[in-house]
């Protein structure tokens, strides 16, 4: 079934209505997950009607529907993409054995803890992210923002039908707890660290979602490869929404560039706060806290659960099939070790790696973007060139965490940190200045003077389109 039906009260393309059982039990749960949203979701927003995209089809192309629409009426569902014929495992100790429609019991606790921890992740930026609307730069971005969240509702969802369909009494109180976890709550937080950080203004936003999205999509990618079959089609509808958000990260991004260095090149000889633009070095402040903070996400470099999750066949590579060899035996990954004050290199058996090899393709595709933001400058003349910061730069999680190293990865000692991170991660001004910037501009066609305007509207719209009813 690739056809959504929406004509059911909760819209799905599994055939939901077959089973009855279940069907009662994710009604029962529907409610509280408004509840949630009224509570938790965008503050003031909801009796507004926002121009929506909203899924018709889990095909490829020509899914999208827009229209307005008041959030809390958005028809979120269950959509997962077409059933393969004979689906196979494609990697592990179980390569082309049948995928498993139901949850092997030796497996079960490794599954749910990473359907959990995925769906964890999905309310959580919608409750980092729930006052933003009241500070939007225009209606163009104030829509991109709700389209996040209503998409990040969505993939909620998903997992919790996982968790419904296949996991019993414990998959139906893991789906409740989801909803009674807060985002940067102190006795009930968030499950990971970066979850539970504030998002109070559009800059942070941004780079939430060129970074912190980018993981859920290697995530998301990962899982997609599983060999439970269920888990693996929800997963690889959700890609096909996760890549907006990114698109909002890295185009919000440069469009703050691009602002800036209109304003330098306008007024050479002035600080661009003068003019209410966000200087170039402050965003690489912002860039180096969210890029590092998101490589935590990944976990520890040697990972022993990594090495059990890829052999039981439940969390692959990305892109498993571009490898030539599945089972990831005799094989090696060398990393580098901090002992002692100094890096060595140390080769580690390669399931054990996964974590890292996840972390490759997530960097190297970071960097590309980083890359994009350069040409910003570039293409207006101005002499600054954004980084990436290295992988051992300000990590909380692994291998470098509790030690200090530049931005380069040069090791350095705690006075030199202490002496230099206000020049390296945002300080209480920049957050400052940044968030006194945050004046909503709601006219139609307009922007707040801290960013440019889009190159294009949404599906093609005009300048002055209303992409929120205010």
């Amino acid at each position: 079934m690739t056809q959504i039906d929406y004509s059911q009260k909760i819209p799905n393309n599994v055939d939901l209505g077959s089973d009855k059982r279940l069907q009662r039990a994710l009604e029962r749960w529907q409610p509280d997950y408004i509840n949630w949203w009224r509570d938790m979701g965008p503050t003031n927003f909801n009796e507004n009607d926002i121009y929506l995209r909203t899924a018709i089809s889990v095909e490829r192309d020509g899914w999208a529907h827009f229209e307005h629409v008041k959030m809390p009426d958005y028809r979120w569902g269950i959509f997962l993409t077409p059933h393969e014929t004979e689906p196979k495992i494609g990697f592990g100790d179980h390569e082309g054995e049948d995928a498993w429609q139901q949850v092997p019991g030796e497996y079960r606790n490794w599954l749910r803890r990473l359907i959990v921890t995925q769906a964890d992740t999905e309310p959580a930026s919608v409750e980092q992210q729930r006052l933003l609307g009241l500070s939007a730069p225009s209606l163009y971005d104030m829509r991109n923002l709700f389209q996040v969240n209503v998409e990040e509702g969505r993939h909620l969802w998903a997992m919790v039908y996982v968790l419904h369909r296949h996991f019993g009494k414990d998959g139906r109180e893991e789906a409740d707890e989801l909803l009674q976890r807060r985002s940067g709550n102190a006795d009930h937080p968030r499950i990971l660290t970066t979850f539970n950080e504030p998002c109070e203004d559009w800059l942070s936003f941004f780079c939430f979602t060129m970074f912190t999205d980018r993981d859920g999509k290697y995530q998301l990618l990962s899982l997609a490869e599983s060999g439970f079959d269920p888990l693996a089609r929800s997963c690889r509808f959700m890609l096909t929404e996760e890549a907006h958000h990114m698109f909002v990260g890295q185009t919000g991004v440069a469009r703050v560039i691009r602002r800036t260095c209109e304003v330098m090149n306008e007024f050479p000889d002035a600080d661009p706060r003068e003019h209410g633009a966000i200087p170039l070095d402050l965003i690489q402040r912002y860039i180096y806290f969210w890029a590092s903070s998101s490589l935590d996400l990944f976990g520890a470099e040697v990972s022993s659960n990594s090495a059990n999750f890829f052999a039981a066949g439940i969390k692959g590579r990305a892109y498993e099939g571009k490898y030539e060899e599945h089972g990831a035996m005799d094989q090696f990954y060398e990393f580098e070790r901090y002992q002692d004050g100094r890096l060595t290199k140390e080769a580690v058996p390669l399931r054990n790696a996964m974590n890292e090899v996840l972390r490759d393709g997530y960097v190297d595709e970071n960097i590309k973007g980083v890359e994009y933001w350069n040409r910003e400058c570039e293409k207006t003349g101005v002499d600054f060139r954004f980084a990436y910061p290295n992988r051992r730069f300000s990590r909380t999680i692994g291998e470098y965490a509790g030690s200090h190293f530049d931005p380069e990865g040069t090791p350095i000692d705690e006075a030199t940190w202490k002496a230099n991170v206000a020049q390296w991660l945002p300080s209480a001004e920049d957050k400052a200045y940044v968030k006194s910037l945050m004046q909503p501009v709601t006219e139609r066609g307009k922007y707040a003077a801290w960013i440019a305007p889009p190159k294009r509207g949404i599906n093609s719209q005009a300048d002055d389109f209303e992409y929120v009813k205010l």
